[in-house]
């Protein structure tokens, strides 16, 4: 038996931030296609994920990478891995 804990796998998910209000939080709309059960057409799909961000460093319109976390709140189960890309200035 090995002394060394085994590593966690958990989810990574890629998404838009859509809202940057609550203090330390984000929250993170991911897309996704996927077929009609019945008639085959491809539809897109929106979850939206509660994310830590510790130092409020996101800002709206950020492609950000989220990781699967314990919960830190009633609705927050994920937490800001990195800004992907920042959203462009107008």
């Amino acid at each position: 038996m090995s002394a060394e804990p085994e590593q966690i796998k958990r989810q990574v998910k890629y998404g838009r931030v859509v809202s940057n209000k609550m203090q330390k939080t984000i929250v993170v709309a991911v897309d996704y296609l996927k077929p009609h059960p019945l008639y085959r057409k491809i539809i897109r799909k929106t979850n939206r994920f509660h994310a830590h961000d510790e130092e409020n460093v996101c800002q709206i319109g950020d492609m950000v990478r989220i990781e699967e976390t314990r919960p830190l709140s009633k609705t927050k189960r994920w937490r800001l891995l990195e800004v992907v890309q920042r959203a462009e200035e107008h």
